[in-house]
């Protein structure tokens, strides 16, 4: 307000008031305000109608999103190299329940529901006067979220028959490959370009496939026939082409909701696709009769 009111004090006083001031007389009179305001406040972004309180505004914003990005990298890193280890080491234990290993998958969706409420009460809180929803994701973003919910079970049941049929060293390189099938499944459904980084480490994932199908005697554990375990590596290669396929979709979906997408729109999301997919896996579970087996 201060620098809209200095403005307006400057207009009209060095013009000559016996005539109207032209169009170029008021262009470079307030080009000459401009420069005063940048002089005088070079702190407060003039141009951007920005104030220091607003800088610190987004540049804590900025540092939280950063935060929330980093603390999602190492969950999704410690669930990627304990969970197939975990899996594994049942199955050497003597498991035999592929359903209920591939239950145990999502079967933690619920605590999603603690940062969605976190974030409920801070909006709360910092936005009184606006109306505060739980959830914002709407009803086509809901259904795609849930069909995807269905295919990630799928795909969990293909990765855990994977896991009790091959090493989890065997098991995690071919899930590996599951960057060529996502280039491939993101270049129809995303139009996503290839680029040559992309290329390369298709070239050398799909290779080390290939060479690990070629010596399948050397790493095929102790008991297990040559059917079994050819079983277990394409049901495993299975699992990294429909994870392909998933990821692709979940961005499709993202363009079609017609929703902006935000940090709590996204766990909602994450949310609903676990939900859809324990509850795959639940009547897997149940046509098994895997709750009448004590384990």
């Amino acid at each position: 307000m201060e620098i809209l009111d200095l403005r307006i004090g400057y207009i009209g006083s060095p013009f000559d008031r016996d005539r109207p001031p032209s169009d170029a007389d008021i262009d470079l009179h307030l080009m000459e305000i401009d420069l005063h305001l940048e002089v005088s406040y070079p702190f407060c972004c003039y141009k951007g109608h920005n104030s220091v309180a607003e800088m610190d505004t987004q540049f804590k914003t900025a540092a939280m999103k950063r935060a929330f990005l980093l603390l999602n990298i190492i969950i999704l890193a410690i669930g990627n190299c304990g969970g197939p280890l975990v899996m594994r080491l049942y199955f050497i234990h003597g498991g035999k329940r592929v359903w209920f290993v591939t239950w145990l998958e999502t079967a933690a969706w619920p605590v999603i529901l603690l940062p969605i409420t976190i974030g409920y009460l801070h909006r709360r809180r910092t936005q009184p006067s606006s109306p505060t929803k739980l959830f914002f994701i709407k009803p086509p973003l809901f259904m795609a979220s849930a069909v995807i919910g269905i295919l990630t079970g799928l795909d969990d049941y293909f990765f855990a028959y994977g896991l009790a049929r091959v090493p989890v060293s065997t098991a995690a390189l071919l899930i590996a490959s599951q960057l060529a099938f996502t280039a491939g499944f993101a270049f129809v459904l995303v139009k996503q370009k290839f680029t040559s980084y992309s290329i390369n480490a298709i070239f050398l994932l799909t290779l080390g496939a290939v060479i690990l199908a070629l010596h399948t005697n050397n790493d095929r554990p102790n008991g297990e026939s040559h059917k079994e375990y050819m079983l277990g590596f394409v049901m495993t290669v299975g699992a990294a082409a429909l994870y392909g396929f998933v990821l692709p979709l979940i961005e499709l979906a993202y363009k079609k909701g017609k929703q902006d997408i935000s940090y709590a729109l996204v766990l909602e999301i994450q949310m609903i696709l676990s939900l859809f997919a324990t509850l795959f896996a639940t009547v897997g579970m149940l046509v098994n009769n895997d709750f009448k087996v004590c384990l």
